[in-house]
């Protein structure tokens, strides 16, 4: 029965989530194809990718705690997924920033990076990302060992700098920077509490040997 319930879980399921994650791209495909972008379309473009990788972080980060409270973990096999979409939105939304605002132009994005706090938050973040990216593979997590799951929680400072470079940009209505806030504090207060309870739970078990 598990033996099924993984192929149907691999053939079916994971596929699904993928074209999912696409979907955010190819909507944006089409407003540009019928021309919706609205008076600027570059910030559209610009806005949009970086909520979608604002949301694909804190997905990223979603997985761990609700797999330990549904007790499903098989939605651990999605946690690679999910983290590589956000760095594929953080690469279209990086992208749009290179080519559509500045044309390539290097002198003027050392200039941005250099000057602008949120630009220099954004971009310390999307280079953060790029180790993580490259190790995500299988191969790469036997290599570093104990290492890669250092290396990895960076996430949760890029994350941080993810929702720090929105609420700078925003400057007036923080409403959603301050949504994003909420949900990385409360994920990663999960994370603290859980660690906090079992560096408890082993000085209990220590103490009574």
């Amino acid at each position: 029965m598990a033996l099924q319930i993984d192929r149907w879980f691999s053939l079916v399921v994971k596929p699904l989530v993928f074209v999912a994650c696409l979907l955010p791209l190819a909507w944006l495909l089409w407003l540009t194809w019928q021309g919706q972008l609205g008076v600027n379309p570059v910030e559209t473009l610009s806005h949009r990718t970086g909520d979608w990788s604002l949301r694909f972080l804190l997905l990223t980060l979603a997985v761990t705690p609700l797999r330990r409270l549904s007790g499903w973990n098989r939605l651990q096999r999605f946690r690679r997924m999910l983290g590589l979409f956000a760095f594929f939105y953080v690469g279209l939304h990086f992208a749009v920033y290179l080519v559509f605002d500045q044309f390539f132009d290097w002198q003027a994005i050392v200039a941005d990076v250099a000057k602008r706090p949120y630009i220099t938050v954004g971009f310390t973040a999307f280079l953060l990302l790029i180790p993580l990216a490259v190790t995500s593979t299988n191969g790469m997590m036997k290599r570093l060992g104990r290492n890669w799951q250092r290396l990895h929680r960076l996430v949760y400072l890029i994350a941080v700098l993810g929702v720090l470079h929105y609420a700078w940009l925003v400057k007036a209505d923080l409403r959603e920077p301050l949504l994003y806030g909420g949900l990385l504090s409360v994920l990663l207060g999960y994370r603290l509490w859980w660690w906090r309870g079992r560096g408890h739970s082993a000085t209990v078990i220590r103490s009574t040997r």
